[in-house]
């Protein structure tokens, strides 16, 4: 059984998905929550195997929650199901390591196949989410990941290369422990790298050091 966790601000939303994913014989919605910060929660809690993640939500909304997700339960697979597919909602939740991105203009089976692929390891993307990355690619391939760090954030990763732990680069830098894990989570999802020991290793590919 593919384990579903549903996060939207929207009661009926949930019961319509919830009522069409309960009549798929391989899936099973393990929980619903009506908050990012909730849906973080029961992730932690449940450790579903896909979560559909709404993008607009009061509270910390789905960008920071999928983040969160990402940094806490890493095997848990995020699919975005959105109204939106501006600039400004696609790339921030892309870079904060959603899995797919679906609009909810989608039809039940395909929403239903995509958590299926997301269980596999396969992503998918909306045709005009695709387009957009694929553009941006073309744009920008030249570019090297790291010149899209902040300024901080490409200190924190001159740190990792260094070796040092979140708790030593929260002490360097004078800053709290979870500012520095919120870095660590977005340099790790804008290098497109898994874990700290592979940023250290761009950090010298790179001469960043």
């Amino acid at each position: 059984m593919i384990r579903v966790l549903l996060v939207d601000d929207h009661e009926m939303v949930r019961m319509g998905l919830a009522a069409y994913l309960s009549t798929e014989d391989d899936i099973e919605v393990v929980a619903e929550a009506g908050s990012g910060e909730e849906g973080v929660r029961l992730t932690v809690e449940l450790q579903p195997d896909v979560i559909l993640m709404d993008l607009v939500m009061e509270g910390i909304g789905g960008v920071e929650a999928t983040r969160r997700i990402r940094e806490k339960c890493p095997a848990s697979r995020v699919i975005v199901l959105t109204s939106f597919i501006d600039d400004e909602k696609v790339y921030p939740v892309i870079e904060a390591g959603a899995f797919s991105y679906l609009l909810k203009t989608s039809r039940a089976a395909e929403i239903a196949k995509a958590i299926r692929a997301a269980a596999a390891g396969e992503p998918v993307l909306e045709s005009r989410v695709a387009g957009k990355i694929m553009a941006r690619f073309r744009h920008g391939q030249e570019a090297h990941p790291h010149e899209q760090l902040t300024p901080r954030e490409l200190e924190v990763l001159k740190l990792i290369g260094k070796g040092k732990s979140n708790q030593e680069i929260a002490d360097e830098l004078i800053i709290g422990i979870k500012t520095v894990k919120t870095h660590v989570s977005n340099i790790l999802a804008k290098l497109d790298v898994e874990d700290r020991t592979q940023a250290a290793i761009y950090v010298h590919t790179h001469n960043l050091g």
